[in-house]
């Protein structure tokens, strides 16, 4: 193969790998340690106003998310999300995923209107780019906590799945247990109000 050949392939993988499977343009976060607490990104948490992280009440219950310590994206408290009880919202988000920035104000709207009685819990992602991260987090508006998983830390802990693509999202029900999950563009805050109504049982 020649090297214009070559190079037009491996453009051409590039292409297709863009999408929400995957950030190939980027480190491999299990090859890179990603700190997402960093004086200048405590200062563009600040700028957007994210409310500050906070663990649940409870301890791991059978069904509900893994015992998997994350960091706060932006500063702040670290959160075993096993000890996290909803009912919540829970959506796993990156900035290199396209359909992510379509739908996080729509999770924000959710938050404005629902937030007293349904929480909503953000997740960075496999994503190796925290400033530009919340730089997506201030253009879009969100507020609602925010924790960071650059590792994959989530990934294949029971009962979460492999999580290869983006956007996910899960449903955690006031004892602790993943209700619903799926892999899932929320392009509606009517979609959102009957995920949560059919599988959270909240008359919203």
């Amino acid at each position: 193969m020649t090297r214009t050949a070559l190079t037009a392939a491996l453009l051409g993988a590039l292409v297709t790998l863009s999408a929400c499977g995957g950030s190939p343009d980027l480190p491999s976060p299990s090859r890179a340690q990603i700190d997402v607490d960093t004086p200048q990104l405590r200062a563009a948490k600040a700028r957007a106003d994210v409310a500050p992280c906070a663990a649940g009440p409870g301890e791991h219950v059978d069904g509900g998310l893994p015992a998997v310590t994350l960091p706060c994206l932006g500063g702040g408290e670290d959160v075993d999300v096993s000890t996290l009880r909803g009912p919540m919202v829970v959506n796993l988000w990156a900035v290199w995923c396209g359909p992510c920035r379509e739908e996080l104000p729509i999770y924000q709207r959710f938050h404005e209107r629902y937030g007293d009685r349904v929480a909503v819990l953000g997740i960075d992602y496999q994503d190796t780019q925290p400033a530009a991260a919340l730089d997506l987090v201030r253009e879009t508006g969100v507020t609602y906590p925010l924790l960071a998983d650059p590792q994959s830390a989530l990934s294949l802990k029971d009962p979460l799945p492999n999580i290869q693509g983006l956007p996910y999202l899960a449903l955690v029900d006031e004892d602790g247990v993943v209700v619903h999950q799926e892999f899932v563009e929320v392009t509606s805050l009517g979609q959102l109000e009957r995920l949560v109504d059919e599988h959270l049982g909240v008359d919203l």
